[in-house]
């Protein structure tokens, strides 16, 4: 993989191992890097990743996931997932979780999920955002850290791609809302469904507007 880079390619990619590097050079050696999918969205759960990278790899057109096109996303998502070295776990939360304790603690449960799904533990941490889980586990929170470290990109890949499998299941469930168009999220085309046929078990009624409407 590495062989085939252009050197534009491997100097971007070097670039976004830094906060690894950082870690590294205090002696820590299982990094993991930790995102999170579908925190503003109407619907559907809220999915985190964390995902360790072999030392030194480089993965190929990796990025913050919402640069990607869907096309993009999925082919360097299963590339991710093939590579045998590499570790990575998911941790999936709700929308009834959601609504009972909050976006931003369900995104650190859902954190804390992903985090122990490793098939090793790690010893360090990179957290896409400007806060930690509460966790045991040193680390550092990186705003934007999903387009400034490679194994956040990568967690922020995993998750993307998980919760957008998961929300075209709900759409062969609930086909009237159409989520595997807009995968939850408020767009009009989703407003105008929740309109008119009212909400459905995965929708947050604890978001606006939906929690002005009485659940059917």
């Amino acid at each position: 993989m590495q062989q085939t880079l252009s050197l534009q390619e491997r100097k971007r990619l070097k670039s976004m191992m830094i906060w690894e590097k950082k870690a590294q050079q205090c002696g820590f050696k299982r990094i993991a890097g930790v995102d999170e999918a579908g925190r503003g969205p109407l619907a559907g759960p809220v999915i985190a990743a964390a995902c360790i990278l072999p030392k030194g790899m480089l993965i190929e057109g990796i990025d913050d996931s919402k640069k990607l096109l869907p096309s993009e996303r999925f082919q360097i998502f299963q590339k991710i997932i093939s590579i045998p070295a590499l570790d990575y776990g998911v941790g999936i939360v709700d929308a009834l979780v959601i609504d009972q304790i909050n976006i931003l603690q369900a995104t650190f449960q859902a954190m804390l999920v992903a985090i122990s799904h490793l098939n090793q533990p790690p010893d360090y941490l990179l957290v896409d955002g400007n806060k930690m889980p509460s966790t045991d586990i040193p680390g550092q929170a990186i705003v934007q850290g999903d387009s400034l470290s490679q194994s956040i990109a990568a967690a922020s890949i995993i998750a993307k791609e998980t919760r957008d499998q998961i929300m075209r299941t709900f759409d062969e469930q609930w086909p009237q809302y159409r989520f595997s168009s807009h995968k939850g999220y408020a767009t009009k085309e989703h407003l105008l469904a929740i309109q008119k046929y009212g909400p459905c078990p995965i929708h947050r009624m604890s978001f606006d507007p939906l929690k002005l409407l009485t659940p059917t």
